[in-house]
């Protein structure tokens, strides 16, 4: 993070309004992609970050650490899918959307049903590292947890997404 997304990170902390807006339009990209990975479409994404906002809004007072706002904001976005997903499946049959199951992309459909089978922490973890480029470091300064544990869980994660794929290729083959 550059010195001044930083400076601008602390001054919104610090409870000034025009650097938090500063802070949110810094990272609304990378929001909007972790919402888009989630939620599976932009009208759901952008209510995700309006959410998304109002609530670091709320709490921006609770950054401890300006170097990490990206990451602060990135999981209260998880946060909110989470609940989004977890509120989506009572309503819908079979825990699978419309959206889901007409997706004519078939790596992608299969990426999100390996993803699927993860525990919402391990998701987390995937979507951290690989959608959204957060440091291992940065990963567990957020979870509060040593650096290799972080590793370490990253580590099983994709031997079971590789598990995964490895028997659906063996189930192509039968």
């Amino acid at each position: 993070m550059a010195v001044d997304e930083i400076e601008v990170a602390r001054k919104a902390a610090g409870g000034d309004e025009e650097a938090f807006v500063a802070l949110m339009q810094l990272h609304k990209e990378a929001l909007l992609r972790t919402a888009l990975a989630f939620l599976k479409n932009e009208h759901d994404a952008l209510e995700a970050l309006q959410e998304t906002t109002y609530r670091a809004y709320k709490k921006i007072g609770s950054l401890k650490e300006p170097s990490y706002a990206k990451t602060w904001l990135i999981r209260i976005m998880i946060n909110y899918c989470q609940d989004q997903l977890k509120k989506d499946k009572r309503y819908v049959r079979d825990g699978k959307s419309a959206e889901t199951a007409v997706l004519d992309d078939q790596t992608q459909f299969e990426l999100q049903e390996a993803l699927s089978t993860l525990s919402p922490a391990e998701q987390q973890l995937i979507y951290m590292k690989y959608f959204q480029d957060v440091k291992i470091k940065d990963i567990a300064a957020l979870e509060q947890i040593p650096e290799g544990t972080v590793k370490s869980r990253l580590h099983k994660t994709l031997r079971t997404l590789r598990s995964h794929f490895e028997g659906k290729g063996e189930m192509d083959h039968v």
